[in-house]
């Protein structure tokens, strides 16, 4: 289970505010008990002293597993990156006497435009296959009209989903 940066960042205002006020609480009650406060430092009972330095631990605890939950998020964020998300396959006709839209490019993509593109070339006797590696968009091969054309759809924006009303 992974949890965002600000959900992190929640949970450890809420263990530093509940620190908080149970200091200021027992600050309060201590001084309802005795008529006149002393006047140089507070005074903490044992259960007062064992009660913060138990928050403490707690909160050292809390702030360790958010810097590793932090951590682990990072990894997975740069695997995500690196993973091929942006696919298209673009279908045509690669000869005019061969119809039937068999030939196809394939644009398979990760989040910086690096990947492969795939094409196949369908006639009446043979197929042949293509694979050009792609870097950034481009590649060191030339490429057809089609394979930038699918290399173009896979790094194009995703449309915004339609909500439902």
């Amino acid at each position: 289970m992974t949890l965002s940066d600000s959900t992190l960042t929640l949970i450890a205002l809420v263990a530093i505010g509940l620190s908080v006020l149970a200091i200021a609480f027992s600050i309060v009650g201590s001084g309802r008990r005795r008529s006149k406060a002393p006047a140089g430092p507070i005074q903490m009972s044992e259960a007062l002293r064992s009660l913060l330095s138990g928050q403490g631990q707690r909160i050292d605890r809390l702030e360790h597993a958010v810097r590793a939950l932090n951590a682990t998020d990072k990894k997975q964020q740069v695997s995500i990156e690196g993973s091929v998300r942006h696919v298209t396959l673009l279908r045509f006709d690669a000869f005019e006497d061969v119809g039937g839209r068999l030939s196809f490019s394939c644009a398979m993509l990760d989040d910086r435009g690096t990947g492969v593109v795939l094409t196949s070339i369908n006639g009446r006797q043979e197929t042949r296959v293509y694979a050009k590696p792609v870097t950034e968009g481009t590649s060191t091969y030339n490429l057809s009209s089609e394979e930038a054309e699918a290399i173009s759809q896979a790094m194009a924006p995703a449309p915004e989903p339609v909500k439902a009303r």
